[in-house]
């Protein structure tokens, strides 16, 4: 079965989370993803530190394989000048090119979006950064919970007498970024079809951070009310709508519609709080509501959440959410072999469900740094003699003899 990207080709020169993850949604529909890396230690991720006590290199290795599955790689040093030719060459065959650099790092190079337009005037560049091509923040470095800050986001997240909370996953990383860039090139490679011209899609983190409260922006512009932590109907301030302490653990209360605050009410024989739904925390009802809730399991509350359709779900940890029913049922875990391993590696399957054409997880495993250097070459009309003129020059690099480790913490 062919996949929906196949001959699309993208030349990934990002590290780490967000452009890794942004190439991994093509690359599982069917995109030939060129992980353009340097001839030292290539992406960080593969020397990425777990974030966790006594995690050795093998999880390290596996969150590479997390984001590079079905991929290649191969190795360019873009500071000298064979390896901007080589880059170039790649350029006019590809389709689209994905960076991640802090905006002029590839103009300094000789190899911006204005020289590498003139070698293809199809190609898709995006560029995800922290703040933008343009604007005062430009220059500056920042992750994840930086850009949350400064849009205002992780200010709105907790409750009203506690400090921010800080998510498990990354928004910005991920949803500011990765899913924003995936979104453009797609949107750009579509007008494309129309004019045969490419164009540069300018992915800011802050900028995809700030869209994700759409609906609370909306409300302050229409009535200048400024929104505070605790104070969100979906942050916490409504007791019809927030996690639970049960006798063992958590539950998900999101009764959010009266139909829902209904059937818990009468389920837990409450039918006194029928018209407390949205009262706030603190209040006598929130008492109410946490003592009958402190009554039961979550086991019990997920049999009541069957037998009264309410919204109600318990909080799993993650070795309990990937183990589930639901996450089994809908493919969300995948089994890649991996050369050498003993047993199959176990990662996220994709989201998003084609009926014809799904995508695919297991096409191949993640690359060794520099495994594809000479095959793509090759294909760009390089002689096996120029190939190692270029090695010779430390223009470009070959699969690297050991597998990389450190932490670029250091």
């Amino acid at each position: 079965m062919s996949l929906p990207l196949e001959g699309v080709r993208v030349l990934d020169l990002s590290r780490l989370l967000p452009g890794g993850f942004c190439s991994l949604l093509l690359a599982d529909f069917g995109a030939d993803v060129l992980k353009v890396e340097d001839t030292g230690m290539g992406d960080y991720v593969r020397w990425a530190p777990p974030f966790y006590a006594g995690a050795d290199q093998s999880a390290a290795s596996a969150l590479f394989l997390s984001l590079n599955r079905g991929k290649r790689s191969i190795r360019i040093d873009l500071k000298t000048p064979e390896g901007r030719e080589v880059l170039l060459r790649a350029v006019r065959d590809a389709d689209v090119l994905l960076e991640s650099f802090r905006p002029g790092v590839l103009d300094r190079l000789g190899v911006g979006y204005e020289v590498l337009r003139q070698a293809n005037p199809g190609l898709v560049y995006c560029a995800i950064t922290g703040y933008g091509q343009d604007g005062p923040f430009r220059d500056r470095a920042g992750h994840d919970l930086n850009y949350l800050a400064r849009v205002g986001l992780l200010g709105l997240t907790g409750d009203a007498d506690g400090a921010p909370v800080q998510a498990a996953g990354q928004i910005a990383d991920l949803g500011g970024g990765a899913l924003m860039a995936a979104f453009g090139i797609l949107a750009a490679l579509r007008e494309r079809d129309r004019t045969g011209e490419g164009q540069l899609v300018d992915v800011s983190m802050a900028d995809g951070a700030l869209s994700w409260l759409a609906m609370v922006a909306a409300r302050y512009f229409a009535d200048g009310a400024v929104p505070r932590r605790g104070g969100l109907e979906l942050g916490g301030s409504l007791l019809c709508y927030r996690p639970y302490r049960c006798a063992d653990g958590w539950v998900a209360l999101g009764a959010l519609e009266p139909k829902f605050w209904q059937a818990w009410c009468r389920g837990a024989g409450r039918e006194d709080l029928l018209d407390r739904q949205f009262d706030p925390p603190g209040s006598d009802s929130h008492t109410d509501v946490e003592a009958e809730f402190a009554r039961r399991t979550r086991a019990e509350w997920e049999a009541f959440a069957a037998e009264h359709d309410c919204c109600l779900e318990p909080v799993l940890e993650l070795d309990e959410a990937l183990d589930s029913e639901l996450v089994r049922a809908r493919g969300m875990v995948a089994e890649l072999a991996q050369p050498g391993a003993e047993r199959p590696v176990r990662l996220l399957g994709v989201p998003v469900k084609l009926s014809r054409t799904p995508g695919d997880p297991a096409r191949a495993p993640g690359p060794v740094l520099g495994q594809d250097t000479d095959a793509v070459l090759g294909e760009l009309g390089y002689a096996p003699a120029e190939v190692e003129r270029l090695k010779a020059a430390g223009a470009v690099a070959g699969p690297a003899e050991a597998e990389t480790s450190g932490s670029f913490l250091a």
